[in-house]
């Protein structure tokens, strides 16, 4: 019995210690929060894109990577740094878990707007048919 309590508190100390540092060191470099969470968004959103779009004859000559290459560029930041990032804070499962749940959020957001301006555009539509079609 004495040698399952040991073991046990061996195993609760080494849980609580491994859980208390991040499994990488935090890199010279990086992404701040806020920014990478607006990163990330928008990876979901070219993701989308490309997926939606990606049978189409435009599309043939594209590949995701143009996609990711895109948010990339609109945030000034390499490739390596963003990966170096995302690690990092992929390594600090709570920290991530947070930052996922604003991201899944924003994106929810931009639906809800998205899907209101969509059913707006269709009001107006039939209401003025002939003042739309040119």
């Amino acid at each position: 019995m004495k040698k399952r309590f040991q073991i046990l508190l061996f195993a609760l100390v080494f849980a609580v210690v491994a859980c208390d540092k991040p499994i990488m060191p935090k890199p010279k470099h990086l992404i701040n929060e806020k920014q990478m969470i607006d990163m990330l968004v928008d990876v979901h959103l070219a993701e989308a894109t490309y997926n939606k779009y990606r049978y189409d004859s435009v599309m043939q000559d594209n590949s995701s990577a143009n996609f990711y290459a895109s948010v990339l560029d609109k945030y000034a930041v390499s490739d390596s740094l963003f990966e170096q990032s995302y690690v990092y804070y992929a390594s600090l499962p709570k920290k991530f878990e947070k930052m996922y749940r604003k991201v899944l959020s924003k994106l929810s957001e931009q639906e809800q707007e998205f899907s209101g301006r969509k059913e707006e555009l269709e009001l107006e539509f039939e209401e003025n048919p002939g003042k739309n079609a040119r």
